[in-house]
């Protein structure tokens, strides 16, 4: 999966394709956040709708560091999920993962086969764990990592604030990628 690309149907029928980002995305890329309402981007750690964040991210992709995989419906970005990885120190068998599904696709699947894509990938390059942190009232993303095999580990009461100020609790969730993802099961069907 590393620098190929994948189709897969979701819940509605609909084909998707899966692929890491390249350079050439950039205006897809911006054409999707720019599509997305306020109260998601809050969530997101970069100001998106800025054309020098996403030109940053492009001209500068560096997978060692950061993999950004797109899921894509037809010309569209629908969905992007991005896995950090940490080069050295105490945290480098752990990955960051950070996800945002455009809503017209949600609750179709879409994030629970992107960071099962992502799980795999994570297996590939050896990290151990995955690691996210998630709005604790946001149902369908907490369903999608737990569908992924993420578990959920503590909560943090308060630590966020929405686009209404308001304090907002974080879940952390944590995926043992050797424990749900088990190489011996590609060599079986490859």
């Amino acid at each position: 999966m590393m620098f190929g690309s994948k189709q897969a149907k979701l819940k509605d029928g609909s084909v998707v394709t899966l692929r890491p980002m390249i350079e050439g995305d950039r205006q897809a890329l911006q054409d999707f956040f720019n599509e997305l309402p306020e109260e998601l981007l809050v969530f997101v750690r970069h100001d998106v709708k800025d054309p020098k964040v996403i030109d940053e991210w492009a001209r500068h992709l560096d997978y060692q560091r950061v993999i950004p995989l797109l899921a894509w419906a037809g010309d569209e970005i629908i969905a992007d999920v991005t896995l950090h990885r940490i080069p050295h120190g105490w945290k480098r068998h752990i990955g960051k993962v950070r996800i945002v599904v455009s809503p017209k696709y949600q609750n179709q699947g879409l994030a629970t086969l992107m960071l099962n894509e992502l799980t795999a990938l994570a297996a590939e390059l050896g990290l151990e764990k995955l690691w996210a942190e998630i709005p604790l009232d946001s149902v369908g993303a907490v369903r999608a990592f737990r569908n992924a095999g993420f578990g959920c580990k503590a909560v943090i009461e308060g630590l966020v604030r929405d686009s209404h100020d308001r304090d907002v609790d974080i879940l952390i969730m944590v995926c043992d990628v050797a424990g749900y993802f088990d190489k011996r099961w590609v060599k079986q069907w490859e």
